[in-house]
Order: structure tokens, then C-alpha cells, then sequence
């Protein structure tokens, strides 16, 4: 009788760690296989980024600040860095929601690119059924619902790619430089005068509760980590896929990739350059290993056509 106790006892342990486990570390942790490419590196992959989501206590370290600053040529300082991300967090929520994994919760999520290739693919009703759908930069839904849903959860932005968003949307605020924090701080309140490459909203619509921006450091991460250090940083898409697998257990992957002609254009725009490419993204690469992720069924891929 007592080693059947013992017995009982010890697998309720068992389980009692097993639900604690992916209740308090899983949230950002996807599951990976040890036959994916080179094991090793698909295991350094799906290592667990502690904070994707940059916080009011969250302090980047110098070193990723200086590999960041490069990627757009700022030339502000660390200092300057600071306090604009102090100041931003006086605004917005000291830190970014993210729903939280539970073994009786399956989080769901859509990542909804731009490509060309979700022309007439009629993937709306399958991307508007999981819970979270995230979209990205100019994609837009009205007149394109059959193919791309109605429905958007976050959508992911810069200035110079800025939407307004209904007030239940969160805002995704990509930073690729210290005007960027600048913006979407007073985008939302007094409004911004600055300048940059291209046009940018003085204003935008959104909930300032809903804010959420991603940490520096995680740019770096996917670029050294994911991509292996190709191209001069990863693209916005690519970044929010790999932001997909660590805050999501399901992730459902549409419009990725170049058209049927091997075009990489957007699907509400009628192509001009017939050779259109990925300018400093690895866009191959990224594509590669999204079909490798496919192949291994980490993600489920649309591509449709």
C-alpha cells in the first residue's frame, strides 16, 4: 500500500512540475526538433527571449544600442536613447500585454504579410478565425476582405509606414531609430514635426493603452540568431513572424513571399517594376526558412497560389 502511495504521489509531482513548466516558461518558448536543419541551431533558434517587448524597466545594454543605431545611420547618442524611451514610457503602459500560455488555452495567431500572392487566394475566413491577427505596415482589408479578413488585433508599424487603428487594435511600434520613439510619442498627443526618408503622419489615430514596442535587442536576435547575420537587418515581416512563435503556441503564416511571376509586390497595388526585389532584406533566405518551419510543422504556411 505505501509504495502505490509513494507511487501516486510521485506522479502528481510530475505533473504539478509539467503544468508549471508551461504555464511560467513556454510562453515564449515554441517547441523545436532536433532533425530541423542543423539541430543545434534550431535549438539556439527557439531559445527563449526573455523580453521581445521593450519595458519601462527594461534596460537595453549599450552594445545592442550600438549594433541598432547602425541600422538606419543615428547618430544620437545612448543618452539621448534613454531618455527618449523614459519619456515614451510616462505615456504608455510600463510594460507590453502579452496573453499568457496555459495548457487550457491554445493562442492562436495569424500573421497577415503583404505579398501579392494573397491575391484572389480567398484566405480571409481562415485568417479572421484565430484569435490574434497581427498585420503589418500599409496592409489594409476593406475591399480585399475575401482574401485577407476583416479582423486585426495588433498591427505592426514605423512612422514612415504609419495607419490609424481603431481603438480595440493594439499599435506594434517597431523602432529602427531614436525618431521613431520620438513619434509615436507625439503622434498620439501634441503632434510630430520632424522629417525623415519618406513622408510622415503628424498624427495618428490609436489607443495610447495599447501601445506595445519592440525591443531593440530582438532586432539584433533574429538578425544574428535567426538569419545567421544575412542581409543588413531582417525585414518587418520576418521580425514579426519570429515574434509570432514566441508570444503564440499556433501560428498561421499568409502572404509571404513573391507572386507566382517572382515578383515581391503588395496585394492592393498594380505592379509597375516587374523586378521587384527585397533591396536589403534577405529575402530568400527568410523565405527558406519559413518552408523549413512549414516542413517541420512549427507553423502552418499559406502560400497562396
Amino acid at each position: 500500500m505505501k509504495s502505490k502511495v509513494r507511487i501516486l504521489i510521485f506522479l502528481l509531482v510530475v505533473i504539478g512540475i509539467g503544468l508549471f513548466w508551461r504555464r511560467d516558461v513556454t510562453p515564449y518558448l515554441p517547441p523545436w526538433d532536433e532533425t530541423f536543419e542543423n539541430g543545434m541551431l534550431i535549438k539556439q533558434r527557439f531559445s527563449r527571449f526573455a523580453e521581445p517587448f521593450l519595458s519601462a524597466n527594461y534596460n537595453l545594454s549599450e552594445d545592442n544600442f550600438n549594433w541598432w543605431k547602425r541600422l538606419q545611420a543615428e547618430k544620437r547618442n545612448f543618452t539621448t536613447y534613454r531618455n527618449k524611451v523614459d519619456r515614451m514610457f510616462q505615456m504608455f503602459p510600463a510594460s507590453a500585454y502579452v496573453e499568457a500560455s496555459s495548457p487550457e488555452h491554445c493562442r492562436t495567431c495569424a500573421v497577415v504579410g503583404n505579398s501579392g500572392n494573397l491575391r484572389k487566394s480567398h484566405y480571409g475566413p481562415r485568417i479572421d478565425f484565430q484569435e490574434f491577427v497581427i498585420r503589418m505596415n500599409g496592409g489594409r482589408t476593406k475591399g480585399y476582405e475575401a482574401d485577407v479578413g476583416t479582423k486585426t488585433t495588433h498591427h505592426v508599424m514605423y512612422p514612415e509606414s504609419a495607419v490609424d487603428l481603431d481603438n480595440t487594435t493594439r499599435l506594434v511600434l517597431f523602432p529602427f531609430k531614436i525618431l521613431d520613439l520620438d513619434w509615436v510619442t507625439k503622434a498620439l498627443s501634441t503632434g510630430f514635426s520632424g522629417s525623415s526618408y519618406a513622408p510622415i503622419k503628424s498624427n495618428i489615430k490609436a489607443n495610447k493603452d495599447l501601445v506595445m514596442v519592440l525591443n531593440p535587442a530582438f532586432m539584433r536576435y533574429v538578425h544574428d540568431v535567426w538569419l545567421q547575420k544575412k542581409g543588413k537587418y531582417p525585414s518587418t515581416g520576418f521580425m514579426t513572424l519570429v515574434l509570432a512563435l514566441h508570444i503564440c503556441d499556433e501560428v498561421h503564416v499568409f502572404g509571404f513571399g513573391a507572386d507566382s511571376d517572382g515578383n515581391w509586390s503588395h496585394y492592393w497595388e498594380k505592379l509597375m517594376n516587374n523586378n521587384l526585389k527585397t533591396g536589403s532584406h534577405p529575402g530568400a533566405e527568410e523565405y527558406k526558412i519559413i518552408l523549413d518551419l512549414a516542413k517541420h510543422q512549427l507553423l502552418k504556411f499559406y502560400t497562396g497560389w
